[in-house]
């Protein structure tokens, strides 16, 4: 069983950057695609973020593409999500997810961690 732990988010100003690590345990790491993924109060759970297991694909939402980078450490079984050039509408309880070899769909999640931009 895949545990997926979050690190802290925070509180930042607009057009700031802030930088969320996911450690992954019980599994091997590098099997796993990953993904970041936002849930804002009112709005349905969005998808950031993904990275393939060997981090040579990257995928994007359109609202982050050119703002958050997507990276992973298999050697750290760690996936990192760096968020540059925050905007209000960035605010979310953000979630790392993971994808099982045989699975189309993600089966892990983490706890989700809070990310407040302020205007």
């Amino acid at each position: 069983q895949v545990q997926l732990v979050e690190s802290r988010g925070g509180l930042v100003q607009a057009g700031g950057s802030l930088r969320l690590s996911c450690a992954a345990s019980g599994g091997t790491f590098s099997n796993y695609r990953m993904g970041w993924f936002r849930l804002a109060p009112g709005k349905e759970r969005e998808f950031v973020a993904g990275v393939s297991r060997s981090a040579g694909n990257t995928y994007y939402a359109d609202s982050v593409k050119g703002r958050f980078t997507i990276s992973r450490d298999n050697a750290k079984n760690t996936v990192y999500l760096q968020m540059n050039s925050l905007e209000p509408e960035d605010t979310a309880v953000y979630y790392c997810a993971g994808s099982s070899p045989s699975s189309s769909r993600y089966d892990y999640w983490g706890q989700g961690t809070q990310v407040t931009v302020s205007s």
